[in-house]
């Protein structure tokens, strides 16, 4: 393939634009793939668009196009009609348009139509050609659309690079090849092929990385295998005031297994809000301890490791073991008596903060390892608890929806647990959109709750007023001011991530003793403290956050028997409509993957920027389970040693190239 400085039009400001995007190659532009596709081959009718729908629709000019200017602005007008209805249409700064369009022209438009005081308009709609999927990319300013695509295009003609998986892998697994995948990928003959193409480049993915990061596929770490019995997990269900669900039987099962195993556990269980997985996590405690080891579970904040405390002591303490908590503000008494229990093995299990992994801290027999809401921990963190044991068995477990769980697989040789099933009797959160209109509405719906002695969590996505990027959103700072007076007398307490660590404990304990009636927050309360009187989370600017981070902060209400709600306050759209139609975690990752694309998770911030950010837009924790699956038997079969070698090969290769996608914390 050429190089992109070869391509016409190319030339050094759209590539330096292009390279500030991390595309410096032919290969990086191929990879970075469309974030979403213009559909032009069912045209509406001008009568069928709507406010807030964006859509191909089709149609005649009716009449003369028309050039307005206004203090210094001008645009375009036009009406597009059919024989069931008509609809107006703006360009604004494009007086070309007027020459472009003639009465009774027939078009084919794509554009999102909005409601201003004199009705409905399609602002800006592009006009396009009938019969086709059209790519639309991440913008690259300076570089338009149609020079993305021709350049695509092009150098997909000329595509000569060889395929990462063998011919022989790819067609047992029913995978496309990689050419095939990647023009399916931008330019698609139907939603079926792109829907295939996404799978292949997700599966190459998801399988390389694992194969980069595992090093030597499938191995483990030699562990002393404990002697679990079926028996105690009987022991243990049958001693819990509730039946457990099937999903539960099965993940322990899949824990038991690991543990019994000469090699070391290393095992996400990853499930929605509220699917039991402390449960689980409890249960396998109890058999480590019952094996006569030692196990560590380590939450990210203290009023959650108290939490646990409480509930393992109350769950484990019947069933003869013993626990004890760790944290941050012990006095230097208790933590001394902490110590000496621990190193003793006096304590079985030990639950606690960041303040487990400090150097003071010593185990007798650590044999089982747990991190809770494991993406609050770098991996440098777990594993200096695992430094703690002798190859001790690790668990990880996470609420947290789909994408940035694969992730956390990806960052570690880790087996797939999935909690898919809620305990019954668990009253769903109902979820409304709530526009400005109605905001008086939904403050007397606090008070009546308040009166109940139920508690209301407020959302915003900024802190204070210096972070004001759209003077139509408020920070939680100003959201405070506003809701002691609006509601005035109920207190209303303040929490996010810019205050000192145990000014925001103080202020999360006060939460959960019933002191503060409604606690503004930013993201920092997306986990953490569970307040089962909490039975109104509202969200401001609802639609500044992914939907998978939605659901997220939507399990904090809803911890109690009572009917819970979640009010989003926005303006309708087909994106959060999804979050008011169900509250299934997986369901909503997914929907976030298609809106957003990978690259929101897999940012800068976090991971380091991806190789190929898109490529994550049709996987789910099922794919993850197949490519899994996949790696681990070209490790245990002797037939597939060819494969696995090419593939080894391809990811030391990309790990080499990408290596921000393998940091390690």
């Amino acid at each position: 393939m050429r190089e992109l400085s070869q391509i016409r039009g190319f030339g050094p400001k759209r590539l330096e634009a292009l390279e500030k995007r991390g595309i410096a190659t032919a290969q990086d532009l191929l990879e970075r793939l469309p974030t979403g596709y213009r559909d032009t081959t069912h045209p509406l009718s001008p009568a069928q668009m709507t406010e807030g729908k964006e859509a191909c629709f089709e149609g005649f000019i009716d009449g003369k196009p028309a050039l307005h200017r206004v203090r210094g602005m001008q645009w375009v007008s036009a009406t597009v009609a059919d024989e069931c209805g008509r609809i107006r249409c703006m360009w604004f700064n494009q007086s070309w348009m007027k020459d472009r369009l003639f009465d009774t022209q027939h078009v084919v438009l794509y554009g999102r139509c909005v409601r201003k005081k004199s009705g409905l308009f399609v602002i800006n709609p592009t006009l396009e050609e009938p019969g086709s999927i059209i790519p639309t990319y991440a913008p690259v300013p300076g570089v338009g659309q149609k020079p993305l695509r021709d350049a695509v295009k092009l150098l997909l003609e000329e595509y000569d690079l060889e395929d990462e998986l063998p011919a022989s892998f790819a067609e047992r697994h029913g995978l496309m090849d990689r050419r095939a995948a990647l023009l399916e990928a931008h330019f698609p003959s139907s939603f079926e092929a792109l829907a295939r193409a996404k799978e292949r480049l997700a599966f190459e993915e998801l399988l390389l990385f694992q194969a980069g990061v595992a090093g030597e596929a499938g191995t483990r770490r030699e562990a002393q295998p404990l002697p679990v019995e079926d028996a105690w997990i009987a022991e243990f269900f049958g001693a819990l005031p509730f039946p457990p669900t099937d999903a539960q039987r099965r993940v322990v099962g899949e824990i038991a297994d690991d543990l019994r195993r000469p090699q070391a556990m290393a095992r996400m269980v990853q499930g929605d809000v509220g699917c039991g997985k402390t449960m689980i996590a409890f249960c396998a405690l109890y058999l480590c301890a019952r094996a006569g080891g030692q196990g560590a579970l380590m939450a990210p904040t203290e009023i959650l490791a108290s939490q646990h405390f409480a509930s393992a002591v109350e769950t484990l303490a019947p069933l003869g073991v013993s626990c004890g908590l760790v944290t941050g503000r012990m006095t230097a008494a208790e933590k001394r008596r902490a110590r000496e229990a621990i190193a003793s093995g006096e304590w079985q299990v030990v639950i606690g903060t960041h303040a487990l992994i400090s150097e003071g801290v010593a185990f007798d027999r650590l044999r089982l390892v747990i991190t809770d809401e494991q993406h609050r921990f770098g991996v440098r963190q777990r594993t200096r608890l695992e430094g703690k044991g002798v190859s001790p068995h690790v668990m990880v477990m996470s609420a947290t929806p789909i994408p940035r769980s694969l992730s956390l697989v990806l960052y570690g040789d880790l087996d797939l647990s999935i909690v898919d099933e809620l305990p019954p009797g668990r009253t769903p959160v109902r979820t409304r959109i709530v526009p400005e209109e109605k905001r008086e509405g939904l403050y007397s719906f606090i008070r009546a709750e308040a009166a109940k002695g139920f508690q209301t969590y407020v959302v915003c996505p900024l802190v204070g007023e210096d972070d004001l990027d759209d003077p139509d959103v408020r920070s939680a700072a100003q959201v405070q001011k506003e809701l002691l007076q609006a509601l005035s007398p109920l207190s209303v307490g303040l929490v996010h991530g810019r205050m000192n660590k145990q000014a925001k404990e103080e202020t999360l304990e006060r939460f959960y003793a019933g002191e503060i009636s409604v606690l503004v927050a930013t993201t920092v309360i997306e986990v953490g403290v569970n307040v089962p009187r909490a039975t109104v989370m509202v969200i401001e600017g609802a639609e500044r956050f992914g939907l998978a981070q939605l659901h997220q902060l939507r399990g904090r209400v809803g911890r109690g028997a009572q009917e819970s709600w979640c009010f989003l306050m926005a303006e309708p759209n087909e994106r959060l409509k999804t979050l008011v139609s169900t509250n299934d975690g997986f369901v909503i990752a997914q929907k976030d993957l298609e809106i957003r694309g990978a690259g929101e998770f897999f940012g800068t911030r976090q991971h380091g920027e991806p190789q190929m950010p898109a490529l994550m837009l049709e996987s789910d924790a099922r794919l993850l389970a197949r490519t899994r699956d996949a790696f681990l038997e070209l490790s245990k079969n002797p037939v597939y040693y060819a494969e696995r070698r090419a593939i080894m090969e391809a990811a030391g290769k990309r790990f080499h190239k990408s290596g921000a996608y393998f940091a390690r914390n």
